[in-house]
């Protein structure tokens, strides 16, 4: 068996284990935007770019509200959250100018969701051939961008947006 090392992951590990506080309620009390990798605050959500992407330009909506279940946030957020992934397709389409989108829920650990205890909304922009070879041999993802150069363009795009 091959073993391919990402030791940068331990700090994730390690400040996101289940002693410590939600990380998308991190996010939402931080005042480093930055660092947090949010680029956009609204009245009842944010958008976060993921820190672990599928592809560049993988951004999340996420309800201030730590919720699971998207019966338990409020019609408003509910409707902004859909706004907001609305200009995100919208805005990921100018910067990346993908030929598809995956947008999605996770409700519960056992459907995928990584943090299943607080509600959000996957926005995945999509090419053709997307998924190498390294993703099915190597379990391995390769993303042609940084993640503080994906940050930059989505923020600087997101506050051009009309």
């Amino acid at each position: 068996m091959d073993h391919i090392w990402t030791p940068w992951r331990m700090k994730y590990i390690k400040e996101n284990n289940e002693d410590q506080a939600c990380i998308f309620c991190a996010a939402a009390k931080s005042k480093n935007d930055p660092e947090k990798l949010v680029f956009y605050r609204g009245e009842s959500v944010f958008m976060i770019l993921n820190r672990y992407p599928y592809t560049s330009g993988h951004v999340m909506c996420v309800p201030y509200a730590h919720e699971a279940q998207l019966a338990d946030i409020t019609k408003e957020a509910r409707g902004e959250m859909m706004e907001m992934v609305n200009r995100a397709l919208e805005v990921l389409a100018r910067v990346y100018t993908p030929e598809g989108f995956n947008i999605g829920l996770n409700l519960g650990a056992v459907a995928g969701a990584g943090v299943a205890e607080h509600l959000h909304i996957h926005i995945v922009p999509r090419w053709t051939g997307d998924t190498s070879f390294m993703t099915a041999v190597g379990d391995t993802r390769v993303l042609p961008e940084s993640l503080p150069d994906t940050y930059r363009r989505v923020k600087e795009a997101w506050e051009g947006f009309n």
